[in-house]
């Protein structure tokens, strides 16, 4: 498979995984109150949060696989039926609440709002599908798009407003379900030789 067309992949599937235009209005609302140099300072840290738990992913997933002798077929199955709930989950979440706003930049966004385990299970089973260079590039592409959507956050979310942050995220939802019925049914279809 060409290299640009398996970049191309990895950062569209995180992209939409990670759900950074519906994750939006969390991010706002998690930043309230805050200055503009503290709002970029605590996006800055999660997306440095997220792209470091990816690059380790991509580095370290095939080991993790290997210890825990699991196979291609194991992954998707098991990352497809997290991927499921996680889908189902964004389509009927609330809202996050937390109540010291300096904390917030690694946890909840970096992790698990920017990466949790839908992104890191994305992220294992490319590693053992396309070239590592061509997901950590990927995962690069999705993280700097992810970052200037932080940064103009506020404008985006004028534009959308509340109601078209919120359609954003349940048509994100039903992308993600859609990916992890075709990881369950592929990793079934190769365990059973169907």
């Amino acid at each position: 498979m060409d290299y640009w067309l398996q970049v191309g992949r990895v950062a569209t599937a995180l992209f939409v995984i990670t759900d950074s235009l519906g994750n939006l209005p969390f991010f706002i609302g998690l930043t309230d109150g805050t200055t503009t140099a503290e709002r970029r300072r605590i996006n800055n840290e999660a997306i440095l949060t997220g792209l470091i738990l990816l690059i380790f992913f991509v580095l370290a997933g095939n080991l993790i696989l290997d210890l825990f002798g699991m196979t291609m077929e194991d992954l998707k199955i098991g990352g497809g039926l997290l991927l499921f709930v996680i889908a189902v989950e964004i389509l009927m979440r609330g809202k996050v609440v937390v109540e010291k706003k300096e904390d917030v930049g690694v946890v909840p966004l970096g992790c698990p709002l920017l990466v949790g385990p839908g992104a890191i299970t994305t992220t294992l089973m490319m590693t053992r599908i396309y070239d590592l260079s061509a997901v950590a590039l990927g995962a690069a592409i999705c993280f700097t798009l992810i970052w200037l959507i932080l940064f103009f956050d506020e404008k985006i979310y004028q534009i959308l407003g509340r109601n078209g942050a919120m359609i954003i995220t349940k048509i994100a939802a039903i992308i993600i379900a859609a990916i992890s019925v075709n990881f369950v049914i592929t990793g079934i279809r190769a365990t059973f030789k169907i």
